[in-house]
């Protein structure tokens, strides 16, 4: 009989400290500039969206910052969370490549979203901040800065993807189970919403109009703040725990990682795998090979240009250097809807400029096509949106079949798919396509 290996951490081993790779980077990032004066952005600059507290992290350099006692508390819900060996899934791939996957999908909201919802709702809470406003595509940012902003007294906006509100109507009943308020992308709510509405009132949404309102809430209503899943160099400092959990474990595995895989939409679960194992190579002169997976359909980094553009579709954020496939760009209607965004983060176009990440896309039917065989064969049921990154661990588990190295890869299952049984009702029906 095979029993899966699992490599758990007690609770006080959760980190204590957020990892920052901008410390790392052989050279330093572009900084982001105004949208007006095409300036670099200075903190009174950014004052109207963030509390002081998240903008010293956004820019900060350290390599270490304290997790604050009150955000650690919280992470005990749901961290550490496991490691496992897909051994069935090796075995069904009948490769020597020893197959590893970090599970965040166990926190409340089933992503990793939490860990970044958390701080930022205690930080502006210890700013003295009353009301979030926020945008969501797939719904696990909207769901998890929900549940953080409940546990801490906020009040928050939500302004979904107008397809994934359609499709995932549970992510939007579990946002207002914690208490808050969403709204359709584009919506009627704000000015820029009814614009694009009245461009195109059929218009499915994208993350940058969806960005775009948050904004215009955030700026329009007093003791507002905007809260951001994705991108921004704080939010992928948050989830830098995924990763530093992960190299404890493989410790405990005995088993050092020859392959990371992560999905990519804005960046967050990749950069909270990925970024300490990548400040790893760097420090230490390792070699693991790290690779960024996104859809064929909205392939920021395989396709998009390297280059200053707007984080949202109104071009009211800062101007970012990153991958993008233009402010404007409205990906077509997949079911990974966290991954439809035109730009990537900063810190992983970066890493991606310096050659130290490499970046695969997929089309939708491979995508669930592998998550269909991790379920049957694992157990689990994969979100559309990691499995991206199971597609490119079963690609890389066959080049090692084909030429008989044992090749130990390890990869984020950053959400589970619960709520998007939709998505393979279409795909095993056979009305998925794309």
């Amino acid at each position: 009989m095979s029993i899966q290996p699992s490599f758990a951490l007690p609770t006080s081993a959760i980190p204590e400290y957020w990892y920052n790779l901008a410390h790392a980077f052989p050279e330093p990032m572009p900084p982001p500039l105004h949208p007006g004066t095409r300036e670099p952005v200075t903190p009174e600059d950014m004052r109207v969206l963030f509390p002081d507290n998240l903008i010293e992290q956004e820019m900060c350099q350290d390599e270490y910052i304290k997790i604050p006692e009150e955000v650690r508390d919280i992470y005990a819900l749901w961290r550490p969370t496991p490691l496992l060996r897909a051994i069935r899934l090796e075995k069904a791939l009948n490769t020597p490549a020893h197959i590893y996957y970090k599970y965040e999908g166990v926190s409340p909201a089933g992503s990793h979203k939490p860990n970044s919802a958390v701080p930022q709702a205690y930080y502006n809470k210890q700013a003295g901040i009353k009301r979030l406003a926020t945008e969501t595509g797939a719904g696990q940012w909207g769901s998890s800065l929900a549940m953080a902003c409940q546990l801490f007294g906020l009040e928050c906006i939500v302004y979904m993807v107008r397809v994934s509100f359609n499709q995932k109507p549970y992510r939007k009943l579990l946002m207002q189970t914690w208490g808050a308020t969403v709204h359709a992308s584009p919506s009627c709510e704000t000015d820029y919403g009814r614009k694009v509405l009245e461009d195109d009132p059929n218009s499915s949404g994208s993350l940058g109009i969806a960005i775009s309102e948050a904004i215009e809430d955030t700026v329009k209503n007093p003791g507002t703040k905007y809260a951001l899943g994705s991108v921004l160099n704080h939010v992928c400092m948050h989830q830098s725990v995924i990763g530093q959990e992960s190299i404890e474990q493989m410790a405990l595995a005995g088993e050092e990682p020859d392959i990371i895989i992560g999905c990519v939409g804005g960046g967050s679960n990749f950069a909270g795998m990925a970024f300490p194992f990548i400040g790893r190579n760097l420090k230490e002169g390792r070699s693991c090979r790290i690779i960024a997976v996104e859809p064929s359909s909205c392939p920021t980094i395989t396709a998009g240009e390297l280059k200053y553009d707007f984080g949202d579709t109104a071009e009211m954020t800062p101007l970012l250097m990153m991958y993008s496939l233009g402010h404007d760009f409205i990906p077509p209607s997949i079911h990974a809807g966290g991954l439809r965004y035109h730009g990537m983060a900063p810190m992983v176009s970066h890493a991606r400029k310096l050659n130290l990440i490499e970046a695969v896309s997929y089309p939708q039917e491979q995508i669930f096509e592998s998550a269909v065989l991790f379920a049957r064969t694992e157990g689990l049921l994969p979100a559309p949106e990691p499995a991206h990154a199971i597609r490119a661990v079963i690609e890389e588990a066959t080049k090692a079949k084909e030429t008989g190295e044992k090749k130990v890869i390890l990869f984020n299952l950053c959400g589970n798919g619960m709520l998007d049984l939709a998505a393979y009702d279409k795909y095993l029906s056979g009305a998925l396509k794309g």
